[in-house]
């Protein structure tokens, strides 16, 4: 990932709504939620909504779909996995540890 694309995606989540947004589509994958679902579960405005979903596609953390007269929402959840590559690729100074095994999990890289 080059770091254009890093600040990208993390300049999105540094959005409480969409880092809301974002959290709640990673919550419903991988059939994902349409704006009408994901504004009922938020609370937010479809105008709103519109905004910040339009962030996450820029981003390239979201996906959108036409599903009928419906579309659909889904997280990119392989761009977050190479933006979580690309912010903990020199970890623990270039040491073996267990970042990668360790997500998920409730043990973290700097137990190494």
């Amino acid at each position: 990932m080059e770091e254009k694309t890093a600040v990208t995606a993390l300049a999105a989540l540094a959005q409480p709504m969409r880092l809301r947004v974002f959290r709640a589509l990673v919550g419903a994958a991988p059939l994902g939620l349409t704006p009408g679902a994901l504004s009922a579960t938020l609370g937010v405005p479809a105008s709103t909504l519109s905004f910040h979903l339009r962030e996450l596609l820029h981003s390239q953390l979201v996906t959108q779909e036409r599903s009928g007269r419906s579309l659909i929402y889904r997280p990119q959840l392989d761009h977050m996995s190479a933006l979580l590559d690309y912010l903990t690729a020199h970890c623990c100074q270039g040491e073996p540890c267990e970042l990668g095994a360790a997500r998920g999990s409730s043990s973290n890289c700097f137990n190494c």
